[in-house]
């Protein structure tokens, strides 16, 4: 067999003809070569243009691509983010080692080339993007949606295929490290942003991945990668949510297990959750990846495998097509369990035909396929020395749509009028994120990420300080900096200067927050996992000083999580709260203390008013509010979906329609909807956005509820005087719960829809009433309560 059997001559359509491809491909291939395409190799992109070479790591020595060649390689892992590389030299590396993959095998297939993108595409000189947490915070599905399609576009300029990301991960304990990686506490706000990720990314040729699936949020202690102990209903009715709405609507065509392990069950090894819930019932069609070193976990860390080939079995067979990042177990091991009689070649051949199948819908296996990606379309390939620096992923377009996504994610928690500031004379600025350049990137952001282990290596994007930026922003004050203390430092040598420059100011700035990293290297990001939810280091007792000066004290923070600020909740003139915001962040931030951008975001997680109540999240029933019975209160300073803004809204004239009135009551079937009209009008003197947000409670089940939950939400941009008139169907189905049975139903009964500024501030509220039988619904259920918004004019 030859490469042309990549050169069908069928005159059926490109489908039939790259599906007959994989299937001749199936039956021609051996073992050696059918395993080949189900594993990656660590590949670092070199700055010479050369050849990619393996990264070192720590599950043993990883073979070279010289020995893997012969047989064949499924992907290339992380050719740009693993060392810092010129992007167009990255892309030529990446180019010349896939012509030495296609010409090495007998049937000319290139490797599929992923790469990381959480908060933008993980490239050294990438555009940096707000985190995840931050997508949340804007309430801006469309917005994302167009963030994510500019992160695809600059992967798919220089070759690239997949991206690992979004996180669909729903924030159960704030206290684990990857809280900024995720979108919020809440399953259907996640469902809805990562939706729109997975839609952009998608849109630009780039395969978007699923991850974690599923429960790797829900860790005991909120410490990374320990096991879970959720019940089956929870996992059903809060974590599996944005995966099965990811699933059915954006496209998606991979999925990534979760490292954990449910009730004793590893995801890596879990048959129920990767074909019969994935697969059979939700009708994925697409891969299912490793975590990296995931499926040698099932050994490692598991102890659910005795060996390698063990390990390796338990996972392709329960439906994990790829081992990732580099081969370990999907080589000899698995050849021995075959040539053992343990495991059938059929089962080898289901995982090929999916990841082969891919590779088809990617034009990697059509006649002609060419490894010169678009950035390099008209390059002078000869000669890597005049390319370097003729790819830019930062440009002007990108850099926009990061700055208004970190304008729309700064949230603005509390206000007794300082905000906006009027021209100070001087403003201290005070803490540890006052004048670091990284305090607005999250922990899978290139500088951060791959920068931290290459010092001397410039940034490759321009960070402004907030300190820059307040200069920018209040071009006739004075500000005097004094960082006070470290992020995590327990020295307090530093306040005495900080409290002098702060009596000496008209308005304090405290800067203060996180310092992302990975396991353990910082307060935030992957392995950095924190005891209480109290501010890092002497943080906390910073502000304390700074509020005991009697200057106005404003709060700014850049943090990966939410954080309990103590006094600072009720005694400071005012909070601003924002996620590791990405490069444009501090000049939303600044924009905001001006005034020059009236707030919008919303929180997308808690704020807790203690440090120690975690876990705990507003999605909780009523045993877990406070009670006479526990002298713990864990009722938040700020509820999800909290945020001020400068203007005022006022709701009103709420109607009824489509569905009969029982008294106060709207009635409707366990099958059928109900629908709310009200109005929105801004009452203020400035433009600025509602986030209208609906809440369904639900007092009366068969097992126990939250006390409410978030169903739909819509912003609402209106200017001085504007009113609109929102209109809202809501079916049925979005009452629906995990039964006693385990079965997802409708029941019967009354039932609350209200409309709501955040989750602590209902503005409307209608009663609704679902008569007839107990309705049992599945996974073609709707999801989405309908919204209309129409214009009614100013006064």
């Amino acid at each position: 067999m030859t490469a042309d059997i990549r050169s069908g001559t069928s005159t059926h359509d490109l489908q039939d003809q790259r599906a007959a491809r994989v299937e001749k491909l199936i039956s021609a291939m051996t073992l050696e070569e059918k395993l080949a395409q189900l594993y990656g190799l660590w590949a670092g992109a070199s700055n010479d243009g050369a050849e990619v070479a393996p990264h070192q790591h720590d599950m043993d020595r990883p073979p070279t691509l010289d020995e893997l060649l012969p047989h064949g390689l499924g992907q290339l892992t992380r050719p740009f983010g693993t060392v810092p590389v010129d992007p167009a030299l990255g892309a030529l590396s990446l180019m010349r080692t896939q012509e030495r993959v296609v010409a090495a095998n007998r049937f000319g297939i290139p490797a599929m080339a992923h790469d990381e993108c959480l908060a933008g595409f993980t490239a050294w000189g990438a555009t940096t993007y707000p985190v995840p947490l931050s997508w949340g915070a804007a309430f801006n599905p469309a917005l994302v949606r167009e963030m994510a399609g500019a992160i695809g576009h600059d992967m798919r300029s220089v070759g690239l295929h997949q991206g690992l990301a979004p996180v669909l991960d729903v924030v159960r304990d704030a206290r684990w490290g990857r809280v900024e990686e995720t979108i919020g506490e809440d399953p259907y706000l996640v469902g809805t942003i990562a939706t729109a990720y997975i839609q952009g990314l998608e849109s630009a040729g780039i395969v978007a991945t699923l991850k974690h699936f599923v429960g790797y949020s829900a860790s005991r202690g909120g410490r990374n990668l320990a096991p879970v102990s959720m019940g089956a209903r929870e996992r059903a009715d809060v974590m599996l949510p944005p995966f099965e709405m990811a699933v059915r609507e954006s496209g998606v065509r991979s999925v990534m297990h979760a490292y954990t392990d449910t009730d004793g069950v590893p995801c890596a090894a879990d048959e129920d959750l990767l074909t019969g819930l994935l697969r059979d019932t939700w009708g994925f069609e697409g891969t299912v990846v490793a975590d990296y070193f995931g499926i040698a976990f099932l050994k490692t860390l598991h102890g659910v495998a005795a060996d390698w080939g063990g390990a390796a079995a338990a996972a392709l067979t329960a439906g994990v097509d790829v081992e990732l990042p580099t081969v370990k177990t999907f080589g000899q091991p698995l050849r021995e369990e075959v040539a053992a009689g343990r495991l059938p070649e059929e089962v080898i051949d289901r995982a090929l035909r999916r990841v082969l199948a891919q590779k088809a819908r990617l034009g990697l296996l059509d006649p002609g396929w060419s490894p010169v990606p678009p950035a390099l379309a008209d390059a002078a390939l000869h000669d890597p020395q005049r390319l370097r620096g003729t790819v830019g992923l930062d440009s002007p377009a990108h850099r926009a749509i990061s700055r208004r996504l970190a304008e729309q994610s700064v949230i603005l928690l509390s206000n007794d009028g300082m905000l906006p500031l009027d021209r100070p004379r001087r403003i201290a600025l005070i803490g540890p994120q006052a004048d670091t350049p990284t305090a607005v990137l999250g922990c899978y952001s290139f500088p951060v990420h791959v920068g931290a282990v290459h010092p001397g290596t410039e940034a490759g994007v321009e960070l402004p300080t907030l300190r820059q930026a307040l200069a920018a922003e209040f071009p006739d004050s004075e500000i005097v900096t004094a960082p006070g203390a470290g992020v995590d430092s327990t020295g307090t040598d530093g306040f005495a200067l900080a409290v002098r420059v702060a009596r000496d100011a008209d308005v304090v700035v405290a800067a203060l927050g996180d310092r992302a990293g990975l396991f353990g290297r910082g307060t935030s990001g992957e392995g950095c996992d924190a005891e209480t939810l109290d501010l890092p280091g002497v943080q906390r007792q910073l502000l304390d000083a700074l509020l005991d000066t009697g200057t106005p004290v404003v709060v700014t923070l850049l943090a990966g999580r939410p954080y309990a600020l103590g006094r600072a909740a009720t005694e400071a003139g005012a909070i601003v709260q924002s996620f590791f915001p990405g490069q444009e962040g501090t000049p939303a931030l600044a924009g905001v203390l001006s005034g020059r951008i009236n707030p919008s975001g919303r929180l997308p997680v808690s704020v807790p008013r203690l440090p120690g109540t975690q876990p705990s999240t507003y999605l909780a029933a009523t045993l877990a509010q406070v009670s006479e019975v526990s002298s713990i209160d864990p009722t938040a300073a700020f509820g999800f979906g909290h945020g001020l803004t400068y203007t005022s809204f006022v709701w009103s004239d709420l109607e009824t329609g489509d569905s009969r009135e029982t008294g106060d009551l709207l009635e409707t079937g366990t099958d059928g909807s109900v629908r709310l009209s009200f109005t929105v009008r801004n009452t203020g003197s400035r433009s600025g956005v509602e986030v209208v947000q609906l809440y369904l409670r639900d007092p009366v089940a068969s097992v126990v509820q939250p006390v409410r939950r978030l169903v739909g939400y819509v912003r609402l941009p209106l200017e001085p005087d504007e009113r609109v008139r929102v209109g809202v169907t809501v079916p049925a189905d979005l009452a629906s719960f995990t039964g006693r049975d385990g079965r997802r139903v409708v029941e019967p009964g009354e039932l609350e829809l209200c409309l709501a500024a955040s989750s602590t501030d209902i503005r409307l509220t209608a009663g609704a009433l679902l008569t007839g039988p107990v309705r049992r619904v599945d996974h073609t259920r709707e999801l989405h309560a309908r919204f209309t918004v129409t214009g009614a004019g100013g006064e």
